[in-house]
């Protein structure tokens, strides 16, 4: 009978564990603050709106919906259910991939682009005062190289961020 290597585990240090439940109270708190927010300005989920945006921002305001499912990582079923619910809305529309015949594209419409413009101002209200406000330049600097950090064993492909291969923490390059 083959003995089990038990090692002891690599317990956090006092800093770590504290860092660990920061992080944990934030990643709790943050989204149901942004949800709430998007909820009572915009009739939106937080999601909803994040698939709005990302059309938005590629362009002519469309995408394949694999690359939707991609930057806001859900599944396609998920993201189907979504984008039906966006498109009842009269906010994007459905339609063949003119390029990939196996491939849908998720557009958006004029009143999908008007509802991304009016959210967006209360929603980065909303992202200052909660997470810009109270930090400076250099916490700034530093939450980005963080989450840089973190991305890069996370999303090693950087598919939330719509990188491809640039660098998380450059993403301006």
């Amino acid at each position: 009978m083959a003995e089990s290597s038990t090692t002891e585990p690599r317990w956090l240090s006092d800093d770590e564990r504290t860092a660990w439940l920061r992080l944990i109270a934030v990643t709790m708190l943050l989204p149901s603050r942004l949800e709430a927010e998007l909820k009572r300005d915009a009739s939106l989920s937080h999601f909803e709106y994040y698939v709005l945006a990302m059309i938005s921002e590629s362009p002519d305001r469309s995408l394949p919906l694999t690359e939707v499912a991609s930057r806001v990582n859900a599944s396609l079923s998920r993201l189907s259910h979504v984008i039906g619910r966006l498109e009842t809305q009269g906010l994007l529309r459905r339609s063949p991939s003119p390029t990939d015949a196996r491939a849908s594209l998720a557009t958006l419409t004029e009143a999908g682009w008007a509802k991304v413009v009016s959210s967006a101002p209360g929603h980065v209200a909303e992202v200052r005062t909660v997470v810009f406000d109270p930090l400076t330049a250099v916490q700034v600097a530093l939450l980005s190289e963080i989450c840089g950090a973190l991305l890069g064993t996370l999303d090693p492909e950087h598919r939330l961020l719509g990188l491809g291969e640039r660098d998380v923490t450059h993403p301006t390059q």
